[in-house]
């Protein structure tokens, strides 16, 4: 079992009219806010007023058309000039994990003299940054509870997950009921997200049985509740069971005393919505049962014995490589039964860009080092069987 120095200091507010608390967390905090959101959905359930009213004496500056894989030009840009000239203290991130991603880093920029890119690029630390609140709307990223976001740079087709301790939200407010309007596409995307942050955890080199029974358990809630808000968009206990396992996925809880596995599909798929701005849960779900194919070896096999057997409920005294190869089968399966595409030419995505792609991926994510190598060539036709 590795080291590890583990600190989540984000408060979770949980539960119905959970909102009704932030008031209280803002005051302790400042009164010039800056309020980000996405495209509107907001005011259509009514949360936009809502925070307004809650937030009645308080200064509010807004920030909307915060996109999905949200944008350094011109949303991060903007959030941070706006930060800066109106003497942001807060910021109160509204929406799914692409407005929260954004705000991150807009509160890191605010707090530095230079181009915030030097911040997202690692080219320099953050020696600070604005306190953030969030309001979550969408289960997918577990932005909520982790130190990081990702964002596109789209002149130069780079997607960066950027992640610094200065980045963890102050308190994120969690209500399933700003869930039960998400669509079939997003919240099946949502539920391929987090299902992905927990395998890049537990597809690793050396894991502990207390983590693999976290990530196990974590996956089948995520598909058992993912169908169950598919079928009944309002079910309560299956939206907020599923909001949950999502906020757990990204924080490091699940692998605590594990090698890391340098997340390969993650890294794989950024280079694919940040040449194609296609769903991010989408294009992990498509990749996914490619790369696992691909790596499938003596290496890893027992690994895919152990997925199948306790998250699938696959016959244990079946030949390993049998089991390992109907797992992933069954992974393809479900991602295919909640409705999501499940090749990249049903997203946009052709031939023309996959030696890009992989060239790029390459060279800036450095996955020769993952638990399974992976070099150029390997990348480009993990991409083509994907097609």
């Amino acid at each position: 079992m590795r080291n590890f120095d583990y600190h989540t200091p984000t408060r979770l507010v949980f539960g119905k009219d959970a909102i009704n608390k932030l008031p209280e967390v803002m005051s302790q905090i400042g009164k010039k806010v800056l309020l980000t959101y996405g495209g509107g959905s907001i005011k259509k359930l009514g949360l936009y007023d809502k925070v307004k009213e809650l937030l009645k004496d308080f200064e509010i500056v807004e920030l909307s058309g915060i996109q999905p894989n949200p944008k350094y030009d011109p949303s991060v840009l903007e959030g941070v000039r706006l930060c800066k000239e109106n003497g942001i203290e807060v910021i109160l991130a509204v929406g799914g994990g692409s407005v929260l991603d954004c705000s991150k880093a807009i509160a890191a920029g605010a707090k530095y003299a230079g181009d915030p890119w030097d911040l997202i690029s690692y080219k320099v630390k953050a020696q600070a940054a604005l306190p953030i609140v969030d309001i979550i709307t969408l289960a997918a990223t577990g932005s909520e509870y982790d130190c990081g976001g990702v964002i596109s740079r789209t002149e130069t087709n780079d997607k960066i997950g950027y992640m610094d301790s200065h980045l963890y939200p102050v308190c994120s407010f969690l209500d399933p009921t700003y869930t039960f309007t998400v669509s079939k596409k997003q919240t099946a995307a949502g539920c391929a997200d987090a299902m992905n942050h927990i395998m890049e955890q537990y597809f690793a080199e050396d894991t502990t049985l207390l983590n693999d029974g976290f990530c196990e358990a974590g996956l089948k809630s995520l598909m058992v509740n993912a169908k169950a808000c598919l079928a009944n968009p309002e079910d309560y206990r299956a939206r907020a069971e599923m909001m949950f396992a999502c906020t757990l996925g990204c924080n490091g809880i699940y692998s605590l005393g594990n090698s890391p596995s340098g997340w390969p599909l993650h890294a794989m798929e950024h280079a694919l919505s940040a040449y194609y701005d296609i769903t991010h849960g989408e294009g992990l779900a498509i990749i996914t049962p490619r790369w696992m194919k691909y790596v499938l070896s003596d290496k890893t096999v027992d690994r895919f014995v152990k997925y199948g057997v306790n998250v699938f409920g696959i016959d244990n005294t079946l030949d390993k490589y049998e089991i390992a190869n109907e797992a992933i089968e069954m992974t393809y399966a479900f991602f295919e039964e909640v409705g999501i595409p499940m090749h990249l030419k049903d997203v946009g995505i052709g031939e023309e860009r996959i030696d890009e792609m992989a060239h790029h991926i390459a060279v800036n994510e450095g996955l020769d080092r993952a638990y399974i190598p992976l070099l150029e060539e390997d990348i480009a036709k993990i991409l083509r069987a994907s097609l």
